[in-house]
Formats: C-alpha cells, sequence, structure tokens
C-alpha cells in the first residue's frame, strides 16, 4: 500500500471498490457535468486561449458513459464562460453528441449567451437573438438543450417580466423540451439576482410561473444553491411532468433518494470525480436498497462539500485534480491556468477525503501522480 505524507499528517491510501456493470436501469436520470481536459503543449497563452485536449476530452465522456451517467456537455465544470469560449463550447458539443450517438448514450448540452457580453447597452432582444442563435447550434447536432442562467440577462433585464418574456420566447422556438439551469451566485457571482429578485423566494415564483407558462417546453429544471430546503419546496410546486434535477454538490443523497412527495434526478459537476460511487449509489437505488444507496454516498459527501467549498466557482480545480489522480489525464493543468484557484493544503484534503470515499482504483499510480504536484509546490510526500 502506498503512504503518502501530506501536510496535516499521513495517509495510507486504499484499493477502491469494483465499478459498477454500467447498467442505465435506473428509477432517476442522472447526468454528471464533464469537465474538460486542457493541452499542456498547445502555442498558446493559458490565461487567454482554450485549447483542448480534444481525445483525453473524449475519453473522459466514454468512461462516464460505460458507467450508466449521461453527460451534460459544455457546462459550468468544463469552464464554460470561465476559460471555454462559445466556439469551442460548440466544438465539444458536436464531437460528443457524435460520440453519444454511435453509443446510444445521454447527453444534454449547454446553451447560453455568452458570446455576447454583459455589457449595458446589451437588450432583452439582443440576449434573445443570442439564446436563439446558440440553442439553434446546439439542437442541430442533435442534443437536447440545458437553457443555461445568462449573465447579459441580469444585466440587460429591468423586472421580472422581462425573464418571462426571454425565457417564453427562447423556449417557443425549441424543438425538443430543454432543461433550465437555475445556477446561484455562488457559482457565479455576476448571477446574483437572476429571475429578477436578490431574494430567493421572489425569484423563486418567478421561475415557477416561466415554468408553468412553458411546460410542454420543459423536461426539467436544475436549481444549484446547494440549499436542499429551497431545492425541495421548489420540487414540491412543478407542474406534472416538469423533472427536478438536482444540482446541489452538498445535500445529493438526501434529493435523489426523494420523499413522500417526490424525488429529484441529478445534474451535478460532483459526479464527473464520483461517477464509480454514484453508479453504485443508482443501483442499489434501482433494487430498494436505500440502506446501500446511502452508505455507498455518505463518504463523499464530505468529500464533495471540500471540493465545493468557498469561493464555489474554483471547484474546477479540484475535479480536475482527480482526475488527473485517476489516471484519465496525464497531467494536472487547466485552460485559465485555474489548477493555481486552491491552496496546498486544500489539494492536500482532496486526497485524503478521496481515498475516504473509495475513488482510487490504483493507489500505487495515484501516489505516483501525486508527488510531483506536491513537489512542484515545495512539499515532499
Amino acid at each position: 500500500m502506498a503512504t503518502l505524507h501530506l501536510p496535516g499528517g499521513a495517509v495510507t491510501l486504499s484499493e477502491a471498490p469494483t465499478a459498477s456493470s454500467g447498467s442505465t436501469a435506473w428509477p432517476r436520470t442522472i447526468y454528471a457535468a464533464a469537465h474538460v481536459v486542457a493541452d499542456p503543449l498547445a502555442e498558446a497563452d493559458p490565461w487567454l486561449d482554450c485549447a483542448i485536449d480534444w481525445d483525453r476530452t473524449l475519453a473522459f465522456r466514454r468512461h462516464l458513459w460505460s458507467l450508466g451517467l449521461g453527460v451534460a456537455e459544455a457546462m459550468d465544470t468544463a469552464q464554460r464562460g470561465m476559460g471555454l469560449d462559445w466556439p469551442t463550447s460548440l466544438e465539444l458539443i458536436r464531437r460528443s453528441v457524435a460520440e453519444a450517438r454511435v453509443g446510444g448514450h445521454l447527453i444534454a448540452s449547454g446553451a447560453g449567451t455568452d458570446h455576447i457580453a454583459a455589457a449595458p447597452e446589451v437588450t432583452t432582444d439582443d440576449v434573445i437573438a443570442a439564446y436563439e442563435t446558440q440553442c439553434e447550434a446546439v439542437e442541430a447536432t442533435g442534443s437536447r438543450v440545458i437553457l443555461m442562467a445568462s449573465r447579459a440577462l441580469v444585466r440587460a433585464a429591468k423586472a421580472p417580466e422581462d425573464y418571462a418574456r426571454v425565457y417564453g420566447r427562447v423556449l417557443s422556438g425549441l424543438t425538443r423540451p430543454a432543461i433550465l439551469h437555475w445556477l446561484g451566485e455562488m457559482f457565479d457571482p455576476a448571477l446574483e439576482g437572476y429571475w429578477g429578485a436578490t431574494d430567493s423566494t421572489a425569484a423563486m415564483d418567478t421561475c415557477l410561473e416561466i415554468i408553468a407558462g412553458n411546460a410542454g417546453k420543459i423536461d426539467g429544471i436544475k436549481i444549484s444553491l446547494l440549499s436542499a430546503e429551497k431545492e425541495v419546496e421548489m420540487r414540491r410546486r412543478l407542474p406534472d411532468g416538469v423533472k427536478m434535477y438536482t444540482g446541489d454538490d452538498f445535500n445529493y443523497p438526501e434529493l435523489i433518494a426523494g420523499d413522500d412527495h417526490g424525488v429529484s434526478h441529478a445534474l451535478l459537476g460532483i459526479f464527473d470525480p464520483i461517477a464509480a460511487p454514484a453508479a453504485r449509489a443508482m443501483e442499489a437505488l434501482s433494487t430498494g436498497d436505500l440502506n446501500r444507496f446511502h452508505r455507498v454516498f455518505a463518504p463523499t459527501v464530505p468529500l464533495s462539500r471540500h471540493i465545493f467549498r468557498r469561493p464555489t466557482r474554483f471547484y474546477k480545480t479540484g475535479v480536475v485534480f482527480l482526475a488527473y489522480l485517476s489516471g484519465h489525464q496525464d497531467h494536472f493543468t487547466m485552460i485559465g491556468g485555474q489548477e493555481s484557484a486552491r491552496s496546498t493544503l486544500h489539494l492536500a484534503e482532496i486526497v485524503r477525503l478521496a481515498n475516504a470515499a473509495g475513488l482510487f482504483a490504483d493507489p500505487d499510480a495515484v501516489a505516483a501522480r501525486a508527488r510531483p504536484v506536491f513537489a512542484a509546490r515545495g512539499v515532499e510526500i
């Protein structure tokens, strides 16, 4: 067994349980928001340019599909709007949809307004046009649309009615029901006040009115507010046939398990690094074994809460670090240079918590990958 002398104490790495069979006969629809792998050898300026290692990026999506999870493509986990620009996002979506089509896999892809600036002169008509441009491009690939929250809309909207007008217009033009995405300001500070209110109750009321008025065009809504109470409240008020997709990386086990009044499906960034335990948990749920479902998920929750700790928008660093440690990529380099966004102590705790969660299939290889990362930060482990 490999032992690492991490800051804060030594940890002996243990081998992960056997992987899932990849069955998709699950009682919930499950998407993992997948990260992208940067190309560290590209002739590019890392803080300015977006260079993707397409082979490794697509291989990771095949890994998720092999375990039975769907892929939520070109979302914030892929550094969308935080290093990943719209032209590269569309290329990513095209390539991923082509792979999904070959294997008959589940995929949905983000459409937003990130190709226009959230500037004072932007109008709601500009936002509508931007959404329509991206939605048409995403649907042309054959993917379902995930209608991402818009920074430009926050800037352009003057009242909740502006959100209703924009969403009504955009949804009316889609050929398939979309998944809405309410991303809280903890993930993106520029989205504070979404739905025309800083008060979450008022914002929820507006969002629910929009859903009720366009229910036939909506598959579901993902909310990422890191509040189980708010999600359950909203879930109970959704129209029949509209799914709740949990985006709560703090409380996902209880929300997916559900209660007497309803359940949440999932579209989660944490399901990128914990895909194997997630698949095992879903297999348990499919057989009605709630005790095993919670036993599998329980040790992943402290890891997720650590990865998504404030500033939450930097959670991608932990996701990519774990992909590197687990051998899904041969370097710890991110677009935008965001491998530097978390401290050495933060990364050390990720190793410790990921080990406790049973994520490491090859402990010796994990140790060999971890050592140069920490050595470059001045720590011999």
